[in-house]
């Protein structure tokens, strides 16, 4: 392999929206030196971290209308049959909830988990109680999207964690999306719960690492029953 190409897959891109942070991270880090040079090395670090923290690395998604993707990287922290927030207005009955939890050092740009058309964003106020939690997809601020595919329509919602304070969403109503294309981002440390209709079968279980645009969380058609994972 050519040094260019070591050095290609090594650099990660860095999302637009994490350049201001970047730049004043770096800028307090040069006061903090000039008031006490060590400090100076520890903003370096910090300033590394946020460069870190808003990568935005190309992703190999599953083209296959079947699949529900990842929306997310992080931890997969609850496959449960719930009730979908009531601003989505997708079904007053139960649906598969599948939820990826994002701590400070995972990657935040979101991803649409399946192909379609965007049919309403939803945002709604609340607090910011850990993420991983289960009564933050209550209680949390969050954003909503609810998305028609060729098998019904599915929620995606952003959920604000202890840290985050801002959601970012750059899709609107009647725009299409692909399986794997970004659509949003969260600041600093979040969740991500994906709703779907029946007949979707989760293919990932409980404490699952889950990779955004590759991973797919569950299946539409399948005749096979759910994950069964052990520790190894």
């Amino acid at each position: 392999m050519s040094l260019f190409n070591t050095v290609r897959n090594t650099i990660v891109p860095v999302h637009k929206e994490g350049y201001p942070f970047i730049a004043a991270f770096f800028v307090a880090s040069l006061i903090l030196g000039w008031i006490f040079k060590p400090l100076f090395w520890i903003g370096l670090i910090l300033t590394l971290w946020c460069a870190y923290f808003f990568r935005d690395p190309e992703r190999m998604t599953p083209q296959d209308d079947d699949l529900v993707i990842s929306p997310a990287d992080g931890k997969v922290s609850s496959v449960q049959i719930v009730v979908p927030p009531a601003e989505l207005n997708l079904s007053t009955e139960p649906m598969l909830r599948i939820s990826v939890f994002m701590n400070v050092f995972n990657c935040h740009v979101n991803r649409a988990p399946m192909r379609g058309r965007v049919l309403s964003v939803n945002y709604r106020s609340g607090s910011f109680v850990n993420a991983e939690l289960d009564k933050a997809s209550e209680d949390n601020e969050r954003n909503g999207l609810v998305i028609a595919t060729a098998h019904g329509n599915i929620g995606v919602v952003q959920i604000a964690g202890l840290v985050a304070r801002r959601i970012l969403c750059w899709t609107n109503a009647n725009e299409p999306l692909d399986a794997g294309e970004r659509f949003g981002l969260i600041r600093f440390g979040s969740r991500l719960d994906v709703f779907l209709p029946a007949g979707a079968a989760p293919r990932v279980t409980v404490g699952q690492t889950a990779i955004a645009g590759e991973t797919v969380l569950a299946e539409f058609g399948t005749t096979k029953g759910p994950v069964v994972s052990r520790r190894s």
